[in-house]
């Protein structure tokens, strides 16, 4: 089967990471200046020119939270990565057979996503498009939430939360990596507002690849 092209007016590179012994082909954008928006799709979206290329990168988060998400029990529970960018945890809980929805503002991560399931011939998978801030009652509630580097403006932390909530089973638990976002202690005490348990630890550790990382492994429980 032939590989489909990128995007118009966009470069991509393909990369090969290895988690947990196993190896995930991944098409992402080529650098952090790949921005072509002829028809104003990032203006609308609400997306500026400088973060419109951020989703399509392999992000430090991403990779400890796939790592982390190895191991986590999945049977029975829906699940859902939420700002999942190229979706690499999705990747990875899918391989595994978990039931998991991926989800991201940015119109082109679909697409991406798309190629990724293809390139490591894993089947479809639930996706959907849309902000924090938008009402998607059809999406329904989960049992384990997850995502990284989530925390990346001011005004997040409230929108967050009220997106957890509103989409959280009545027995959920919510895991997060954070690189030490100056915004972790007013979401933590917005989800404790809303009834959310909460342990952090650090996630001092290596990533698979050998370099170092530090940030926060933020979880919270309810019911």
């Amino acid at each position: 089967m032939s590989t489909p092209p990128p995007p118009a007016g966009y470069q991509v590179k393909h990369e090969t990471l290895t988690l947990g012994g196993l190896d995930y082909r991944i098409r992402s954008l080529l650098d952090r200046q790949q921005y072509f928006d002829p028809d104003g799709v990032a203006e609308l979206a609400g997306v500026s020119p400088a973060s419109w290329p951020l989703f399509g990168q392999v992000w430090p988060s991403a990779r400890i939270l796939a790592g982390i998400v190895q191991t986590v029990p999945i049977a029975g529970k829906r699940i859902i990565e939420i700002g999942c960018g190229l979706g690499l945890a999705s990747l990875v809980l899918l391989r595994r057979g978990a039931d998991i929805t991926a989800s991201d503002l940015h119109p082109l991560a679909a697409g991406f996503m798309l190629e990724n399931l293809r390139l490591n011939r894993l089947p479809a998978m639930a996706f959907r498009t849309g902000g924090w801030a938008d009402a998607d009652p059809g999406l329904g509630s989960f049992d384990l939430i997850v995502g990284s580097d989530l925390l990346y403006e001011r005004g997040l932390p409230d929108i967050l939360a009220a997106y957890i909530d509103r989409h959280s089973a009545p027995a959920v638990e919510v895991i997060i990596v954070d690189p030490d976002r100056g915004n972790r202690s007013a979401f933590n005490r917005r989800m404790a507002g809303l009834g959310y348990r909460h342990e952090e630890s650090r996630a001092s550790r290596l990533q698979e690849d050998g370099d170092p990382y530090k940030g926060r492994i933020l979880s919270y429980r309810r019911g």
